[in-house]
């Protein structure tokens, strides 16, 4: 079915973000509410099918797609731009809004995207918002972002040379399920496993997102590592190679947010560890499998958004980020230490929340398959987020020493998203019917049997004895960790000079060998063709007639052969 007229999703929010510097403080905070709504709206009056078509360079586009995938996507990026923009009324950096409601409009436009130009143009405007999105920051952040948007460029370049690979050698520009049979789709691939925060370019996300203001890291947490999963599940499912992409991921994640002592970047790093569980679940293929990774990447970005909520709060109240300068702020932060704990439970599959109800759909999909490896490292995997979210944040956050600040909890607005997103996360965990209806294959999946609970709290309460056995092991100092990032951060700039100086040799050692390749040049010449050369010399007419005569015989000869 295909439409007399549809309204892009994707513009009401892009085009709507360029109007808000124009407008007074209280109609901007009127649209940053209303605009996502309208904007959820009309995700819903997009039909099955290609919606909208347009003609560029002889292709044709299919610039709004719709299916279940898509409006799952595009329903969850929408109810994260409302809440992203009522925890954000009070911020007075106004291009930070702009950018970040345009970089919510341009994931839309990926979502509802049916071919790859279309894909590759919301791609590279989503790249350009969310550099924005973390340069809004100050200048504190200006090395960051740039780091960031290196990262993404090269991200682009990559997916852009797979995709003029791929119509080259295929002559359709549609965005459907490839197989990793081709160069361009391999570099398609790795274009979007960047975005994913895939190892070893994971480094970019803890590097920019932290860096970015309280509710900047918000925004960014929701749209590109979860765009990234959408298109991998287009375009990637059961690709097997994205199993083990996946586990690392998971882990490498667990580790790192673990050694971390700042707490936005330990929930920078956590979320390339759920993302793993995502790309886990789309390397295995399975139906079960792929509803997972998508009810997942719903379920993440609510949850995600709450803990980073939370941790904004307390940046906004505190301007402290580091656990070794918090501890004991429930005292007078009640409320964001309970929705803190809440988002902690849901990323941690407690029983009743979210998470509990996504992330056991992708181990049921590897048990199904009987892929015990795989089944048991991810149950492992869940007792390390445990570890990590589920107590090491709000645990060294708001209980633990006491810091000696007494800060309040932040504005209503504030409180109010937290509030939003927190009984979101008990309400899909105990009712996640409304979720699973909106999957893309129809749900076979009960997460409330007594195996399963009674599985997943022995794990939950066992990882969590642990921790406070290994509490003093797991006590933060004043440290560090060093990433992949470093080989550009650090031992690029002081391998820089060496690079400068070898290069300045090998540029002169090249130019002194051309000038003494010119000089012995003009010498050969000047001895054959200046008047003293041999070439320039008085011949006797016989001998000219005798080699005119051997070039005509030469010549007669060569023209019967």
């Amino acid at each position: 079915m295909i439409t007399d007229v549809v309204i892009p999703p994707a513009a009401v929010l892009i085009f709507g973000a360029l109007i808000l510097p124009l407008l007074s403080a209280r109609l901007r905070a009127f649209f940053l509410l209303v605009l996502p709504l309208v904007t959820l709206y009309f995700v819903w009056q997009v039909p099955d099918g290609t919606a909208l078509k347009a003609t560029y360079l002889g292709y044709e586009l299919a610039l709004v797609r719709g299916d279940a995938l898509s409006r799952l996507f595009a329903t969850v990026f929408a109810i994260m731009a409302f809440a992203g923009g009522l925890y954000a009324l009070n911020q007075n950096r106004t291009a930070e809004l702009v950018a970040a409601f345009c970089y919510a409009g341009s994931a839309i436009g990926v979502v509802f995207a049916g071919d790859l130009l279309t894909v590759f143009i919301f791609w590279e405007l989503m790249a350009i918002a969310s550099t924005l999105v973390v340069w809004s920051a100050g200048p504190s952040a200006r090395g960051a972002g740039l780091r960031y948007a290196a990262i993404h460029l090269l991200g682009g370049v990559l997916l852009m040379a797979g995709l003029v690979g791929e119509i080259a050698g295929t002559g359709s520009i549609a965005f459907t399920k490839f197989t990793l049979d081709s160069v361009p789709r391999g570099l398609i691939l790795a274009g979007f496993l960047i975005n994913a925060g895939a190892w070893p370019l994971s480094s970019w996300l803890p590097d920019a997102y932290p860096e970015s203001s309280w509710s900047g890291m918000v925004f960014l947490s929701a749209f590109t590592t979860k765009t990234a999963v959408y298109v991998l599940l287009r375009g990637f499912p059961g690709t097997e190679i994205l199993i083990y992409v996946g586990l690392f991921m998971v882990f490498y994640g667990i580790i790192y947010a673990i050694l971390e002592n700042d707490m936005r970047r330990i929930l920078a790093y956590s979320i390339v560890n759920q993302v793993g569980f995502m790309v886990t679940g789309i390397g295995l293929g399975t139906e079960m499998a792929l509803n997972g990774a998508a009810a997942h990447a719903f379920t993440h970005i609510i949850y995600k958004a709450l803990l980073l909520m939370s941790a904004g709060s307390v940046l906004y109240m505190t301007g402290k980020r580091k656990c070794t300068d918090l501890g004991g702020l429930f005292r007078t932060m009640p409320l964001t230490t309970i929705c803190g704990i809440v988002g902690a439970l849901s990323i941690s599959s407690f029983p009743l929340t979210s998470g509990f109800v996504s992330k056991s759909m992708i181990s049921e999909a590897a048990g199904i398959q009987q892929l015990a490896v795989v089944w048991y490292l991810l149950a492992a995997a869940s007792a390390g987020v445990f570890l990590h979210a589920g107590i090491k944040f709000p645990w060294f956050v708001f209980f633990q020493k006491d810091s000696g600040m007494r800060p309040p909890d932040p504005p209503w607005n504030m409180r109010a998203a937290m509030v939003l997103f927190a009984a979101l996360c008990i309400g899909i965990g105990v009712l996640p019917g409304p979720l699973y209806a909106l999957l893309p294959y129809p749900v076979d999946f009960v997460p409330y049997t007594g195996s399963h609970v009674v599985f997943y709290l022995q794990l939950l309460l066992f990882s969590g004895l642990a921790f406070f056995l290994m509490l003093n092991w797991l006590k933060r100092t004043l440290t560090i960790t060093l990433d992949v990032d470093w080989l550009y951060r650090r031992l690029g700039l002081a391998a820089a000079p060496s690079f400068d100086r070898f290069a300045e040799t090998a540029w002169t050692g090249v130019v002194a060998a051309t000038n003494r390749g010119a000089d012995g040049f003009l010498r050969v010449i000047q001895r054959h063709h200046s008047p003293a050369g041999i070439l320039a010399r008085t011949w006797q007419t016989g001998t000219m007639a005798f080699w005119t005569t051997i070039m005509l015989a030469a010549y007669l000869v060569l023209s019967y052969l």
